[in-house]
């Protein structure tokens, strides 16, 4: 994690103590000051890039043009923008991944906070706490004295419940995410969080891009971008791959840098995931060796610590194995970066249902909305009549809710209280069913960055998720994605004079599914007694006559109900470790 530091805010009555008090500790253990002013401190450690702006703001994190260019010294940004314009050049000029600070900005806020559309510098403030800060790290507020863990306990009930929700609210009490695109504007008496992008906009008739080939270029070039400036910056790269489409596009973007680029895909002993024949294919387009790593079973550990960043149950199992692999592998490799392709399946509009035929139907009309069945039903291999059956219900029913309560192994107690909403939730009236699903996953996407560790000395990058290709990709309608029956097909489009053609033309995909079956066979018995003797069940929040009886059932072939065993154990080892 490049960009590390902490912003210790003035008093709310406007006496700058705390910053004072703070800056010789926090000086002391490398975190050195960046900025200074009555209304905030901001300390960062060495190597954390921040650009000094006019008017003492102040931008942490790395900032592109639109073309992927650099923004490196303060003349490179008008310096007659006042703090709305500046927010707005950077938003609609610019991208990247960064937090920009505003005080002292004649605004209703002494200070104003932005996070970046993609949130690839994390951002967590007090909520109502003294002294306020806002750090990267909640690690460093404990460390030195400025924050004190407690669970939040209301939280943890809501997250046994949906347990993959995404929200301000963190598993720590007094302490919210500012999530990426929002703003918090902070005042003596308050802090209060507003949206500053919203991915609606992207998906509104004016922003539409009706010609497929339009489509697919601007595509095309979103991820060229994006991937070419992060392997600029990064010059060393560990690309993650798992053979399939997502990961195999960003290679064709690595193949046109500089970057010294290393290939890694992993195996099991078990079959479902090896995607080897496929990697290879693109490790021998890029002209390099494939890494092939074994994931043990060993490695998928339920009590593992989390890092000391962690404010939520985030990282699951399966995960946990994942990330030390990759840490290892990046740690012979030497790189600077990872790359993943996290998050590709909901940026190239996967949505696996009818959505996109709805969405045709109430966009295009009937004769769109007839082709677009007709491809519906080539995509998943079923009868036109019932991928228009399909597509009527997705018409006339209301819209579900983002979030499904799941109240398996609870304790008659844990009521199915509603999840916290999210901005992005927030549709507006005449949404199309298939842009509200792909904006709800897009809410999702951001769990990843909580999950995926990859040591404290390199860089995770996920370019898909990069501001411009998740513009680019909103403005191409969801009918667009399964054209010629093909999912993701926009994407298939834009890199389909780079792709081989036995990945542009795959329609199966690896997975873990058959390694976490293992898994669970080796381990459920220790899973229940780590359950049954923990927090969550001396809290009462368990049922576990229902735990015993699942333990002796014998699952059928392809059962993932376990799922929901290994769930229950990441919230439950997530709260043991913040004791």
């Amino acid at each position: 994690m490049s960009c590390r530091y902490i912003a210790v805010l003035g008093d709310r009555n406007g006496d700058d103590s705390a910053i004072r008090r703070a800056a010789p500790v926090l000086r002391n253990s490398g975190l050195f000051p960046r900025l200074l002013t009555r209304s905030i401190g901001l300390f960062a450690a060495e190597g954390t890039p921040t650009l000094a702006l006019f008017g003492n703001s102040i931008l942490v994190g790395h900032v592109f043009r639109r073309d992927g260019s650099p923004l490196r010294a303060t003349g490179d940004v008008p310096g007659s923008l006042n703090g709305p314009q500046l927010r707005r050049f950077l938003l609609e000029d610019c991208w990247g991944e960064y937090v920009l600070m505003q005080p002292d900005t004649n605004e209703s806020a002494d200070l104003v906070i932005m996070r970046d559309p993609s949130g690839g510098v994390p951002c967590f403030h007090s909520d109502d706490a003294e002294p306020r800060f806002v750090t990267s790290d909640i690690s460093i507020a404990t460390h030195h004295g400025l924050y004190r863990k407690q669970v939040d306990w209301d939280f943890i009930n809501r997250c046994l419940v949906y347990p993959h929700q995404v929200t301000q609210r963190t598993a720590l009490s007094n302490v919210r995410e500012l999530l990426p695109g929002c703003l918090l504007c902070v005042r003596e008496t308050d802090v209060a969080c507003e949206q500053a992008w919203s991915p609606w906009d992207f998906v509104a008739s004016g922003r539409r891009n009706d010609n497929p080939d339009e489509a697919a270029a601007r595509v095309r070039d979103g991820v060229m971008t994006a991937t070419r400036a992060w392997a600029d910056t990064d010059r060393s790269v560990l690309l993650e791959m798992s053979g399939g489409l997502d990961s195999s596009i960003l290679a064709t973007c690595l193949h046109k840098t500089d970057a010294n680029v290393s290939c890694c895909t992993l195996v099991t002993s078990v079959p479902g995931a090896d995607e080897r024949q496929y990697a290879g294919l693109v490790a021998e387009y890029l002209g390099v060796p494939l890494q092939v790593e074994e994931l043990g079973f060993g490695l998928a550990r339920f009590d593992a610590p989390p890092p000391s960043w962690s404010v939520a149950p985030r990282i699951s199992i399966l995960q946990h194995a994942l990330n030390e692999v990759m840490t290892e592998v990046g740690g012979k490799e030497d790189v600077a970066s990872h790359f993943s392709g996290g998050g590709g399946d909901t940026i190239f509009c996967y949505l696996g249902n009818a959505a996109p035929a709805a969405d045709a139907f109430r966009e295009r009309g009937v004769s769109a909305g007839t082709n677009a069945i007709r491809e519906l039903s080539l995509l998943h291999q079923c009868t036109f009549w019932k991928a228009a059956r399909l597509t009527l219900d997705k018409l006339v029913r209301q819209p579900k809710a983002p979030y499904g309560a799941d109240l398996t192994f609870l304790a008659p107690q844990v009521a199915a209280m509603p999840p916290d909403r999210h901005p992005w939730f927030e549709a507006p009236g005449d949404a199309l069913p298939g842009d509200r699903q792909r904006i709800e996953l897009l809410a999702g996407t951001q769990l990843y960055r909580h999950a995926m560790s990859r040591g404290p000395s390199r860089e995770l990058r996920l370019p898909l998720l990069s501001q411009p290709v998740v513009e680019a990709c909103l403005t191409a309608p969801t009918w667009m994605w399964i054209a010629g029956g093909r999912n993701r097909s926009v994407a298939r489009a834009a890199f389909s004079n780079d792709l081989p053609r036995e990945i542009l033309e795959r329609r199966s995909k690896g997975d873990f599914a058959q390694y976490l079956g293992a898994v669970w066979r080796r381990n459920g018995q220790r899973m229940l007694d780590f359950l049954l003797e923990g927090e969550l069940q001396a809290r009462g929040l368990l049922a576990p006559d229902s735990l015993r009886d699942f333990l002796r059932r014998r699952l059928a072939p392809r059962d993932r109900s376990f799922f929901r065993i290994f769930e229950l154990c990441m919230i439950e080892n997530w709260v043991r470790h913040q004791r």
